[in-house]
């Protein structure tokens, strides 16, 4: 399929047809892992990340549905592509499994051809967003999407890595109502940037770590320490209101103290003073 060999986890319960798909798929080109039950296919997976996850919908205790919907809650895991195979092609199964998380689904029997077909779309599609989600974190945007009731849904790589930084699991991650935590010296905020989809909203992750980039500018630009604080949450989009919470002072003393902040750099609003402020921190070495 590719030059580099994909890996496919194929979770089914009946011995027969996972050897039937096993030498199909390796014969393809594809690694192939193999899970016989929905429980077992998470075991499996808190120790090793597919390409892609072929999924039985109708097995004893834990069906595919109920298997698909854990891995989805798992942010690490969220981002995987499920294939669900089901010989119950009524629409109300086909709902299902998408309601579930499930990108397409094959009927049984199944054609091979069209299986790899539909394993060649879906896996093209995730390294497009995965090179998405890099590209993104390589261009310094830590981003993270989040549904209704604040739970992860996707994150890029980085913003996982500052997530887990700050001791927190991306598993167990809900955003903070006050959006910002404070943690080991940092402050992670998380500032609101769209809505992307009936569910999900997309977020930026900024970090600050125990107050270097405030000294750095109080000493720069010859500011106090309360104007470097508050020169810093300018530079990063937040209104006074959001300032006032964030420093625990009332928006007219953020004022007060922002006009202290364009008397003593020559500018007169606050885009020019946070303009101001990120070429400064630019020159850090």
């Amino acid at each position: 399929m590719t030059a580099q060999r994909d890996t496919v986890l194929v979770v089914d319960d009946t011995p027969d047809t996972l050897g039937f798909l096993t030498d199909a798929l390796e014969h393809a080109g594809l690694t192939v892992l193999v899970a016989t039950s929905g429980a077992a296919a998470i075991a499996l997976l808190a120790h090793v990340t597919p390409d892609l996850v072929l999924m039985d919908a109708m097995m004893p205790a834990m069906d595919g549905f109920e298997a698909c919907r854990q891995i989805k809650a798992d942010a690490a895991l969220a981002h995987l592509p499920v294939i669900f195979m089901t010989g119950l092609t009524d629409t109300q199964h086909v709902v299902a499994g998408l309601e579930a998380g499930g990108v397409d689904y094959v009927a049984k029997p199944i054609v091979v051809d069209e299986l790899l077909a539909r394993i060649r779309v879906h896996l093209a599609n995730a390294r497009i967003a995965n090179r998405t989600r890099m590209a993104l974190d390589a261009t310094g945007r830590f981003l993270l999407a989040v549904g209704e009731n604040g739970r992860l849904i996707w994150c890029t790589p980085q913003a996982e890595q500052r997530l887990a930084e700050a001791g927190l699991l991306a598993s167990e991650f809900v955003l903070p109502r006050l959006l910002r935590l404070d943690s080991a010296g940092r402050v992670l905020t998380f500032t609101f940037l769209s809505r992307t989809g009936p569910d999900e909203y997309l977020y930026r992750l900024t970090e600050t770590g125990g107050g270097q980039e405030e000294a750095f500018l109080r000493q720069y630009l010859a500011l106090t320490t309360r104007e470097a604080e508050v020169l810093i949450w300018i530079a990063r989009g937040k209104s006074n209101r959001d300032i006032s919470e964030v420093l625990g002072i009332s928006p007219r003393t953020v004022n007060k103290h922002l006009e202290q902040i364009f008397t003593k750099l020559g500018v007169e609003n606050r885009a020019s003073a946070a303009a101001l402020a990120v070429r400064a921190l630019a020159t850090r070495s």
